[in-house]
């Protein structure tokens, strides 16, 4: 699934082309993704102008004029790639398509769907049922290790799980949570809230440093993911522990283990993590 440096690269593509520009053909090539598309979808967005793109957690957020918000999430083979003109080779896949005033078009294109598209009143955006609840962003100067101490008092579940809860901090995910654990030497094994304040004041930059080299390095491509102009991501090229069960360790040349969390592989140096 496409985490948060992937979904970060795809906003900062889409912003470049669509920011300031004016929707002038939608077309919604079935009624549903995950969940059905708002009724009058493709209508109540198409003459609409693009004011700003953001993200919330991994979600991108299209702020439409008229206080209309535009929310996508790209699910676990969701891309948006852009075009220099409509498409001519539209594909059983590529489900909503839509292009602005300059004659750029951008493809949705999700094998799986599990990702899904939303229209939101921007008054009522924080309550959404997706949004509301969800922890402070990694990337803000707001998320500080007292922060991270104050969420995870009490949790009795192991470091790694608990910060892929979103509530506890947005947006993180499994390959930049086992990153980042890496870095400041915590162990995704131990419980969340006996983790010290020192651990914590490490972890913190460490969340911030692995996310702000993934989104430059444009994300990480794994299986279906790719930027909004085609091209490959490349982090995956600097894992440190990440899908290297078996192999050296890059700081004590211990193999790196693979165990299982919550259904999902956990990736981390035993004599590195504590």
């Amino acid at each position: 699934m496409p985490e948060l440096p992937e979904v970060e690269t795809t906003r900062r593509g889409l912003a470049l082309k669509l920011e300031g520009r004016r929707i002038t053909r939608i077309e919604a090539r079935r009624p549903d993704l995950r969940f059905p598309l708002p009724k009058n979808f493709a209508k109540s967005i198409q003459g609409r102008r693009v004011e700003a793109l953001e993200r919330r957690a991994k979600y991108i957020l299209v702020r439409l004029e008229g206080d209309l918000v535009w929310l996508i999430h790209l699910g676990m083979s969701g891309r948006m790639v852009i075009r220099a003109g409509w498409p001519n080779d539209i594909g059983p896949h590529d489900h909503v398509i839509f292009a602005t005033e300059d004659g750029s078009a951008v493809t949705f294109n999700d094998a799986r769907r599990f990702g899904m598209m939303d229209l939101v009143p921007a008054a009522k955006l924080g309550t959404h049922r997706l949004l509301a609840g969800i922890g402070p962003e990694p990337l803000d100067d707001a998320f500080t290790a007292a922060v991270l101490l104050h969420a995870l008092q009490g949790k009795k579940t192991p470091m790694k799980a608990a910060l892929l809860d979103q509530t506890v901090v947005a947006g993180l995910g499994n390959i930049y949570v086992c990153e980042a654990l890496f870095r400041a030497g915590i162990s995704p094994e131990k419980l969340a809230g006996s983790v010290k304040a020192d651990k914590l004041e490490k972890l913190v930059p460490a969340i911030k440093a692995v996310l702000g080299e993934a989104v430059e390095a444009g994300g990480s491509s794994l299986r279906d993911y790719v930027q909004s102009d085609g091209e490959l991501g490349y982090f995956q090229t600097r894992f440190r522990v990440y899908d290297r069960e078996g192999e050296a360790c890059v700081t004590c040349k211990a193999k790196v283990q693979r165990i299982v969390q919550s259904g999902r592989s956990t990736f981390f140096c035993k004599r590195c993590q504590k």
